[in-house]
C-alpha cells in the first residue's frame, strides 16, 4: 500500500515537474520593450565647450569736422548807389534830346543807383572767413564676435565604469542616469 501511495504521488507530480510554469512552451510572457530605472552617477569632470559667434549690428558713429565758411559783408549800399546813379545818369543823358533826354537821364540814374546798391551789398564788401566745427554722423555696420558655451563634456562614473557624454547643461556633482536592462540576444 505504501508503494501505491508513492507511485500515485509521483504520477500526480509528473505533469507539474515537466511544466516550467509558463505558457507557450516554457518561455516567459513578453515584457515591455525594456526594463528601465533611474539612478545617480558621480560626476568626475565637466569641461565647457565654447563656440565663437559672429554677427553685425548697426551703430552710429559721429566725428567732429572743421568747416570753413566765407561770408561777404556787403556795405550799406550808399557808395554803390551813388556811383551807380552817376554812371546811369551819364549814360541816360546821351540818349534822346529835350525832355526825353531829361527823362532818360533820370531813369538812367535810378536804374544805375539800384544796380550799384546791389553790387555793393552782395559783392562789393569785404569777405569774412571763419572756421567752425560741426558734428557729422553716419550709421555703420560693426562686426562683433562673442564666445558662447555650446555645451559640456561630462565624465561620470556609474557602478565602477567611467562614461563620457556631451550635455547642454552643467550637471553639478551628480548626474541622473537612465539604466536599461534587456537580454543580449
Amino acid at each position: 500500500m505504501h508503494r501505491i501511495l508513492t507511485l500515485g504521488l509521483l504520477v500526480a507530480a509528473a505533469p507539474a515537474m515537466g511544466q516550467s510554469g509558463y505558457r507557450d512552451g516554457g518561455f516567459p510572457p513578453q515584457a515591455g520593450p525594456e526594463s528601465v530605472k533611474y539612478a545617480y552617477a558621480d560626476v568626475l569632470r565637466v569641461d565647457p565647450i565654447y563656440e565663437t559667434v559672429r554677427y553685425r549690428e548697426p551703430r552710429e558713429e559721429c566725428r567732429d569736422q572743421q568747416v570753413e565758411r566765407v561770408e561777404r559783408t556787403g556795405g550799406d549800399g550808399t557808395g554803390g548807389t551813388i556811383v551807380g546813379a552817376i554812371i546811369g545818369g551819364v549814360i541816360g543823358s546821351n540818349v534822346g534830346s529835350g525832355n526825353g533826354r531829361r527823362a532818360a537821364t533820370a531813369a538812367g540814374a535810378v536804374i544805375g543807383g539800384a544796380v550799384g546798391r546791389d553790387i555793393d551789398k552782395n559783392r562789393g564788401g569785404p569777405e569774412r572767413r571763419y572756421v567752425s566745427t560741426e558734428q557729422r554722423c553716419q550709421v555703420v555696420d560693426v562686426e562683433r564676435e562673442e564666445r558662447r558655451i555650446a555645451g559640456y563634456d561630462v565624465e561620470y562614473q556609474f557602478k565602477g565604469d567611467v562614461y563620457m557624454s556631451r550635455l547642454a547643461y552643467d550637471p553639478g556633482n551628480k548626474l541622473r542616469v537612465r539604466v536599461a536592462v534587456s537580454p543580449a540576444d
